[in-house]
């Protein structure tokens, strides 16, 4: 049975074709505004020529956007995807290799006489339409001409960009549907192949060497003992070095509780310190901050969601300067350290889900490679919801509320364990709420007001969006702990980054900047008998080895970062803009004066570059 309907169907149609729209709009942009030059300036001698330069022009540009469709088709049917930057690994990749399999794969002779039949029509067309005619006059007044070409201007505009919106039509494809192939439908090759060569750009910019940045070039055993804080290293195999297990804990051996781990979209620390009856910025999220595991002393690993998403669930530490992983050369990359594939080995059904479109950051793309069982955006969550996408919908994705109903569903229906990881979207620009929405009290105070540096306006419309969606995980967590899933569940909240500290002063700038929130539900029967220091330093690199210790018996795993619960060894975070936290507050990198912080600076270098070597590991 299929997963779509025929409204879906046409939708996705219908979106394909603004696309194209789009894409012809931008093709003849140049075209009249060139026109309308010559017109409004009263070159009459040039047009005479136009002819053949409107001939060569369409010419060209049809054959490249000929070609590109042509390209992507071809990508598609070998990789099931509209084209993503490996299109352009044929410069990386051994080529010759790809000319035989595509000799081998393809019927080249009939392929070539097709192309050499529709680029001849195609260029019969363009003679055809674009012959030269007589000198044109419009026999109407020097103001209606005026009129009726900026008319095509303001049309061959709105086209273009495809929307009214604040982004354009081809900035963000939406998803239409629960079934992947229809939401491959709309893209337009053109886009495709345009985003693919920015993302390869990016990639290839620069000779990106981070073990010979941090020092390590020719030195990787020295780094892994910097890592380790020990000589005692395997050095035949350095990999063998990031192998740990966790514990073999009574209280987990035959047992396999559900996991769901939130990372909430600009979650940052720091506004909490203002939270009081009159400024209820933490609503029904504050009791479980309270009456939980809450690690104070956590930063992100990155500053934007993409680049803090991608080294959290592949146990890893942040590269800096470096592009996404989904948007570079390892997009296909099947990274053995991603943290859904233990929990996928240990016998979970995997799921990662996202409030907003899957083809952004090509992130479903990306994910479905890295041990989830399932990849579900907006389009899955509205279906399975019985909702109408639009009603329960912001710019980027479905309203937090609704994510959270449809993850409590899943797990709610489970017959197996789940791992489940939430993305969600709101508290994010334009920074939209549920009409329905009662929002907290949220009285700024002028404790508060003296710390904010942005519009005062839209940072009140911000505190809004983010109370809302702290709000709404608190309603989630709520509801999971008055149900029987609150005896076999674990549930860890985190967020990508603190972007209101663009908004914002802090008293203590470098400690405060990056904190963001590592909160964990755990039920009484699984908690550990140890007391828990909520007060060390971390970052997003912890989060899982801490998680596997508190949720699998017995089981190995890799990883960059440590398990919170052992306070025998040391604990630090790390973000990418080198900011360290140590256990007496943060600073910057290479900023380092007491012992502790000099030994977490040479801890965050040694990981940089053994995260490195873990990663091109994976190009032998």
């Amino acid at each position: 049975m299929s997963n779509y309907s025929y409204s879906e169907l046409f939708d996705a149609f219908f979106l394909g074709f603004r696309l194209d729209a789009s894409m012809v709009a931008y093709i003849n942009a140049l075209g009249v505004l060139l026109m309308f030059i010559i017109w409004f300036l009263r070159i009459s001698f040039i047009q005479k020529y136009l002819y053949s330069f409107y001939r060569l022009y369409f010419i060209l540009f049809l054959s490249v956007l000929a070609g590109f469709t042509f390209t992507d088709l071809t990508y598609f049917s070998f990789f099931g995807e509209h084209s993503t930057l490996m299109i352009f690994g044929v410069f990386d990749d051994d080529t010759e290799a790809l000319i035989r399999t595509a000799i081998s794969n393809y019927n080249v002779a009939l392929i070539s006489l097709l192309l050499v039949v529709f680029f001849t029509f195609l260029y019969f067309i363009i003679f055809k339409i674009l012959k030269v005619n007589k000198k044109i006059e419009l026999e109407i007044s020097w103001l209606k001409q005026l009129s009726v070409f900026l008319f095509i201007i303001i049309g061959v505009a709105l086209i273009g960009r495809g929307s009214v919106g604040i982004f354009p039509l081809a900035y963000s494809i939406s998803d239409v549907s629960q079934d992947p192939l229809v939401n491959k439908l709309p893209q337009t090759p053109g886009f495709a192949i345009l985003d693919s060569y920015t993302q390869y750009s990016k990639s290839k910019s620069g000779n990106y060497n981070l073990i010979k940045t941090v020092g390590y070039k020719g030195k990787m055993p020295e780094a892994f003992e910097t890592y380790k804080h020990t000589t005692d290293i395997d050095r035949t195999n350095l990999l063998n070095n990031l192998v740990q297990k966790t514990s073999k804990n009574e209280k987990l051996k035959g047992r396999l509780p559900h996991v769901v781990v939130v990372m909430v979209e600009s979650f940052g620390m720091p506004l909490l310190d203002y939270q009081s009856d009159s400024f209820n910025i933490m609503g029904r999220l504050k009791k479980h901050f309270e009456e939980d595991i809450l690690f104070t002393s956590f930063i992100s690993t990155s500053n934007g969601t993409i680049v803090s998403l991608e080294p959290t669930l592949l146990n890893i530490t942040a590269r800096p300067k470096s592009t996404s992983f989904a948007q570079s050369s390892y997009l296909n990359t099947h990274f053995k350290q991603a943290s859904a594939r233990v929990y996928k080995d240990a016998g979970y059904e995997t799921s990662f889900v996202y409030g907003g479109d899957l083809f952004w950051r090509n992130v479903g793309s990306f994910m479905s490679r890295q041990g989830f069982d399932n990849t579900r955006g907006k389009g899955a969550i509205a279906k399975s919801l019985n909702k109408n996408i639009n009603s329960i919908s912001h710019d980027w994705g479905v309203f937090d509320e609704y994510l959270y109903k449809y993850v409590y569903q899943k797990l709610e229906n489970a017959t197996s364990p789940q791992f489940i990881f939430v993305l969600t979207t709101n508290n994010h620009p334009p920074y939209t709420i549920p009409k329905d929405y009662k929002s907290t009290r949220l009285e700024v105070s002028k404790d508060l007001k003296d710390h904010i540096t942005g519009d005062i306006d839209l940072v009140k419309r911000r505190f809004k969006d983010y109370a809302y969606a702290v709000d709404s995980l608190g309603g989630f967590l709520d509801e999971v702990k008055a149900s029987s899933l609150a005896q076999n569940s674990v549930i860890a909240v985190t967020a990508d980054n603190n972007t209101v500290e663009g908004v914002m002063r802090y008293d203590n700038h470098l400690t405060q900047i990056k904190r963001i929130p590592f909160y964990i539900y755990i039920p009484d029967s699984l908690k550990p008998k140890e007391q828990i220091d909520t007060t060390i330093a971390s970052s997003h690199k912890d989060i899982f080895p801490t998680l596997y210790n508190l949720t699998l018996y017995d089981k190995s795993y890799t990883a960059i970062g440590t398990n919170l619960l052992d306070n025998n060894i040391l604990h630090c975070g790390f973000n990418d803009a080198g900011v360290i936290m140590a256990k007496n507050g943060a600073f910057k990198d290479s900023k380092a004066t007491t012992d502790i912080e000099k030994q977490c600076q040479e801890y965050y270098k040694a990981s940089l570059a053994v995260t490195e070597y873990l990663i091109k590991s994976h190009k032998k």
